[in-house]
């Protein structure tokens, strides 16, 4: 059996313990300690803290969240990190409110309840969990492929008011170990375990601050998420959402944006087409990369939250622009798909 050791978070002043064989994240979840993360896979450093005392090793991770010089410092990922003694980690971003009030994570079995295209590329996944599974609009699920230990995250586009039912938005990606059996391999009422939820994504409760939501390709499901959720409460925030496409035909569920977007307060939904602006006729469209057509509209990003989720080119392209825009990062929230293996 492996050794544990004890953990103390500062400035935070919260203690666990972690076993050498699993990873300090992991075992945050494990003891209902929510820290900072996004990609769980050593690719986005959301995770990143600063080791204060202690023996701590690394997995392979990506130096583009962590480089050589920032882990010779003493900084580190947590999703990647095994401790080797007892260690006070210094948290570089953390949520006061989360740390110890986020929802539990847990893994509960799942029956597929359909699978349908929604563009050429992209599928909706619906699934019926077989208890109740509690999350936070625009959180994250890990889904098991079947007969493997490997598992594929995914965010979810329906909030708790479908209980009954969790929807995935999911792109497929050509050799895709998950999305490829969504053609060929998995059907209705096959069974999926679920586990989660992660994610930082989400809404905090008494903010007022108006809301833009910067999106592409299979990040409309969170976006959704949060939409419907401030649909369902009532919520006065003035609401913009950009979405990125290259075509009109990658454009999807557009009624249900509309309808949504007839509730919100001043509602705007912007289609950003980079490649052809052709059969858009309808909706607003503007022509151009979503970053693009976000810095051209939105003078004064500084004064909202911001909300991203799609691939990380675009996600990079909108980091650097909020960033040029002045907007705190604590008035930013994103979720980045770390890369096609995620398929």
């Amino acid at each position: 059996m492996a050794d544990t050791h004890r953990i103390t978070f500062e400035p935070v002043d919260i203690e666990m313990e972690v076993g050498e064989d699993e990873k300090i994240l992991d075992a945050a979840f494990r003891q209902g300690i929510h820290l900072m993360h996004g990609c769980r896979e050593g690719q986005c450093s959301a995770c990143k803290s600063y080791v204060l005392e202690g023996e701590i090793q690394m997995e392979r991770y990506s130096t583009f969240a962590c480089n050589d010089a920032e882990v010779a410092d003493g900084y580190v990922l947590l999703c990647k990190a095994h401790a080797f003694s007892d260690c006070t980690i210094e948290l570089l971003n953390f949520d006061e409110d989360e740390l110890l009030g986020g929802v539990p994570i847990r893994t509960v079995t799942t029956r597929i309840a359909a699978i349908e295209a929604v563009t050429r590329d992209i599928v909706s996944l619906r699934l019926k969990p077989a208890e109740p599974f509690e999350f936070k609009p625009g959180q994250y699920a890990d889904l098991t492929i079947p007969g493997t230990d490997e598992h594929r995250s995914f965010s979810m586009a329906t909030t708790q008011s479908t209980p009954d039912e969790l929807e995935f938005l999911i792109k497929k990606y050509p050799g895709g170990r998950f999305s490829g059996l969504l053609d060929d391999g998995l059907s209705v009422g096959d069974e999926l375990a679920l586990t989660g939820p992660y994610g930082s994504f989400t809404l905090k409760d008494g903010h007022v601050l108006p809301v833009v939501c910067i999106g592409g390709g299979a990040g409309m499901a969170p976006i959704l998420s949060l939409l419907r959720h401030l649909n369902e409460i009532g919520s006065t925030r003035p609401v913009r959402f950009y979405y990125g496409a290259r075509t009109a035909a990658d454009l999807f569920y557009l009624d249900a944006i509309r309808q949504l977007g007839a509730n919100l307060n001043g509602f705007e939904f912007v289609a950003c087409l980079s490649e052809s602006m052709a059969g858009a006729d309808g909706i607003e469209v503007e022509a151009g990369n979503v970053t693009e057509v976000v810095e051209r509209r939105e003078p004064e990003l500084h004064r909202s939250e911001v909300y991203l989720c799609g691939p990380p080119p675009m996600v990079d392209a909108a980091l650097t622009l909020l960033e040029a825009s002045n907007v705190p990062k604590d008035q930013v929230f994103y979720d980045k798909f770390t890369s096609p293996a995620a398929g």
